[in-house]
């Protein structure tokens, strides 16, 4: 059953403890997606890694977190949000304990995608049980902003924090440095984070997670091998028709089904629509740029990896700084302002990296940096609170699920493509880098304006209207319990 409703100094305390636990279960998952950036030139160097390798270190990872999202998030409603918790932290810290030890590329790649199923029981049961916690509204709104807050500062600490790892201690301890922490978060949650469980369970849905699966990884393995076979391959041409295909597949059986993996029917709803897409463009664009330059900055300026990382503090700071503040700001006046100057800043970021050659001014490395820092800073509370907080409680997991499935998908997509794009010039290093990386920032550019375009289309009076629709269609669900959609349009809208 869900928690009672707390009151007392006492009770806020303990929530707030539980609010720290998860946040410390996701700051790890997530920041190993940024802190293995810093790492890539010494692996690719320790292990003889190819380019593909090293996508493939990232995105097996990203993949296996996106494909199994929406599983984590339902079972977890189904038996219990602590219990599988704990259990992605055990399996999460054992991946990270061979990542480290792993004797080839080939070895490390499947250590993360083991690391990465343990992963995929943190982040969104996490979130869900900072939702079941903090059953009053307003709170519940500030203690979502914080964890979303967080899962920023995460991204843009860890190639920080790899820097300063993999100069002192070497690439692998970039991941047994996950092991105390999963350890100790263990116990913590078995001391202080109570069970929950959504209202009404929902049952597993293996033909939707199969093609979950099966499209997402045809399309990243067609992505990232289409360098090597060519995109006129039968083989890459054979897996974008599988991808096709199983988006087919979904839209066919998902709606047919009581208890649907990809629950279709919240995407009638443009603010929830629009903010899964948003953490998509959002996530692809940034770790686009953090896969190309900290090869730049290493391979082509040949700086430590600490050095990198310093490069990338005003990213780190500036989401510190700013997360909060446009927390605040998205309950008091609504996702817009916050998602407009996120999507101007990434554009702006994509507009002046294609400036960058070998001998650009530092300054203007870390103006590049500003920029990023600026949007990552506001772009991750608005999109957080537009795609959970309205949603009725016995659906926080998979609308948490949900959300953590765009930011992982656009996560693996911008590895994949980014890669795809600068390919074999990394070897090449100096011009030939910075010239082919140029596509990599025409389509950062790119991403900023779509992600406009979608704020705009997002927050205007239609969408808040098919926001009330969509909240309907849920209160009939639960026998028309709980006011969602005064709440949803108060959130999700803005």
């Amino acid at each position: 059953m869900n928690p009672p409703t707390p009151g007392g100094a006492s009770d806020r305390r303990r929530r707030l403890l539980v609010l720290a636990i998860c946040c410390a279960g996701m700051l790890v998952v997530v920041m190993d997606i940024s802190i293995v950036n810093v790492a890539l030139p010494s692996i690719r160097r320790d292990l003889h890694a190819s380019v593909t390798g090293l996508q493939w270190t990232v995105d097996a990872y990203t993949l296996v977190l996106a494909g199994f999202l929406l599983l984590a998030g339902s079972t977890a409603d189904r038996i219990g949000r602590r219990r599988v918790f704990q259990a992605g932290l055990a399996v999460f810290g054992l991946g990270s304990l061979l990542c480290g030890l792993a004797p080839g590329i080939g070895w490390l790649i499947a250590a993360r995608a083991l690391q990465a199923v343990g992963g995929t029981m943190l982040n969104p049961v996490a979130m869900a049980i900072v939702a079941a916690t903090f059953p009053e509204p307003a709170e519940r709104a500030r203690a979502i902003g914080v964890f979303g807050s967080v899962s920023g500062l995460a991204l843009a600490l860890g190639p920080i924090a790899g820097g300063a790892l993999v100069d002192g201690l070497g690439w692998r301890s970039v991941f047994w440095v996950n092991v105390p922490i999963a350890a100790a978060a263990i116990v913590c949650s078995a001391l202080f984070v109570p069970e929950s469980r959504a209202a009404r369970a929902r049952r597993f849905d293996p033909v939707g997670q199969f093609l979950v699966v099966l499209t997402l990884g045809a399309l990243v393995y067609a992505i990232i091998e289409s360098r090597r076979l060519g995109w006129g391959s039968p083989v890459i041409l054979a897996l974008l028709a599988v991808a096709v295909l199983g988006v087919l597949g979904l839209l066919a059986f998902e709606p047919r089904r009581a208890d649907p993996l990809l629950e279709l029917r919240l995407f009638r709803g443009v603010p929830f629509g629009a903010a899964i897409v948003m953490a998509l463009f959002a996530l692809c664009g940034f770790n686009a740029f953090l896969f190309v330059t900290t090869q730049y900055l290493q391979d082509v300026r040949g700086m430590s990896a600490l050095a990198t990382g310093l490069c990338l503090l005003p990213v780190g700071a500036l989401t510190m700084v700013l997360s909060p503040r446009s927390g605040r700001l998205v309950g008091a006046r609504g996702p817009r302002l916050p998602l407009l100057v996120a999507g101007t800043a990434l554009a702006l970021g994509g507009a002046a990296s294609l400036r960058l050659g070998p001998a650009t001014p530092i300054p203007a490395v870390l103006g590049v940096s500003v920029l990023f820092g600026v949007f990552l800073g506001t772009v991750n509370p608005p999109i957080t609170n537009t795609a959970v907080s309205g949603m009725p409680r016995s659906m926080a997991g998979v609308a948490a699920s949900l959300s953590s499935t765009g930011r992982q998908v656009g996560t693996t997509l911008g590895v994949a493509i980014s890669g795809t794009i600068v390919g074999s010039s990394v070897a090449g290093g100096g011009a030939s880098f910075t010239h082919a990386e140029r596509g990599v920032w025409w389509l950062v550019t790119g991403l900023g304006v779509g992600l406009v375009a979608l704020c705009l289309l997002s927050t205007g009076r239609r969408a808040r209207e098919s926001a009330r629709r969509t909240a309907a269609l849920f209160d009939e669900v639960e026998g028309g319990s709980a006011a969602s959609p005064r709440v949803f349009h108060g959130q999700g809208a803005g």
